[in-house]
């Protein structure tokens, strides 16, 4: 057993597809590791040459096979087990990330004093989150509640032996597929926290309508494929937030074009009922009226695209086909 004098031993799973200057940060900002390991993903922006050059161990994924981050990890985990067997924490890292200096540490040793939880997590913050409203959004995506938590994300420390046992990673998931295996590992008993600690920087670089639509578009697939595997259980994995999109999206606009068919114009009153809940969710926000309205209503919005996520999940399901990454970058 690790004594809590001694220096935490931990080994790292980085991921990344051209992230160029970010995964050089990403990389560098990692200090204290016994192993590093990086999992590429077809990058043609000199990330494997650089991670090369910089003394860490390379894995190339297999271009045959459809990138995933859960195969990426995974792959990476292998590796970094071959390399050091009896290792008992990595720290997954996406490779637009920096991991914060005092973290491993941190993080090591809430889970050496609290032997239930399996995954620790902190605060992911946003580089610049005053660039754009979308990296705004991702900034108040993260900051979840402190505590006891039922997902993580893509950073996270996380104990061995119940990452081994619940068998990774699902490979076929093109996101979500964290909170997947998080409810894998409760249903086993394990626990998750998120620690009032800062954890990582991202950069998530988004700048675009279309970056924001393509990212909303994969949680809705997300969605829809944690519903259709977990749906059924207690927590009915996902199950409202699938529901959600497609009533927002799909029901309450049929339902407006009908009565516009059936009583004329003046159904289109109806269609109050979006900035009315733009309006609600507004005030349940914090920050200044402008950016609380304007992030409501990109909420609002956003389920229009996670809507059309679920539909290609959908299609690909009545078409036997594999979901492909839908990247925004």
């Amino acid at each position: 057993m690790m004594s809590k004098s001694a220096p935490p031993a931990f080994g790292v799973v980085a991921i990344g597809r051209n992230e160029g200057e970010r995964l050089k940060r990403c990389l560098s900002s990692i200090s204290g590791a016994t192993r590093i390991v990086y999992v590429d993903s077809g990058s043609t922006d000199g990330s494997v040459a650089f991670a090369a050059q910089a003394g860490i161990d390379v894995v190339s994924l297999e271009m045959s096979l459809p990138f995933t981050a859960g195969r990426a990890r995974n792959v990476g985990m292998q590796r970094l087990l071959q390399l050091v067997p009896d290792l008992d924490f990595v720290q997954f890292v996406d490779g637009d990330c920096e991991l914060r200096p005092d973290w491993p540490t941190a993080a090591i040793s809430y889970l050496v004093d609290h032997r239930k939880v399996c995954a620790i997590f902190g605060r992911r913050r946003e580089r610049f989150p005053d660039r754009s409203i979308y990296n705004l959004m991702c900034d108040r995506e993260w900051d979840t509640p402190v505590g006891e938590a039922k997902a993580c994300g893509g950073d996270v420390m996380m104990r061995v032996d119940p990452f081994k046992a619940a068998g990774g990673y699902r490979e076929d998931m093109i996101a979500g597929e964290e909170p997947e295996l998080c409810l894998r590992l409760r249903a086993a008993g394990w626990t998750i926290w998120r620690l009032d600690r800062e954890m990582t920087l991202h950069d998530a670089s988004m700048h675009h309508f279309s970056q924001w639509w393509r990212r909303q578009a994969r949680s809705g697939y997300a969605f829809a494929q944690g519903a259709h595997l977990h749906g059924n259980s207690d927590e009915r994995h996902w199950v409202w937030e699938s529901r959600r999109a497609l009533v927002w999206a799909c029901l309450i606009p049929l339902a407006i074009l009908s009565a516009l068919l059936l009583v004329g114009p003046i159904a289109l009153l109806l269609l109050l009922i979006y900035p009315a809940q733009i309006l609600r969710r507004s005030r349940r926000m914090s920050g200044r009226f402008r950016t609380r309205i304007l992030l409501a209503f990109f909420e609002q919005l956003s389920r229009f695209p996670e809507a059309w996520g679920q539909l290609l999940f959908l299609r690909n399901r009545l078409q036997g086909r594999h979901g492909r990454l839908i990247e925004y970058k």
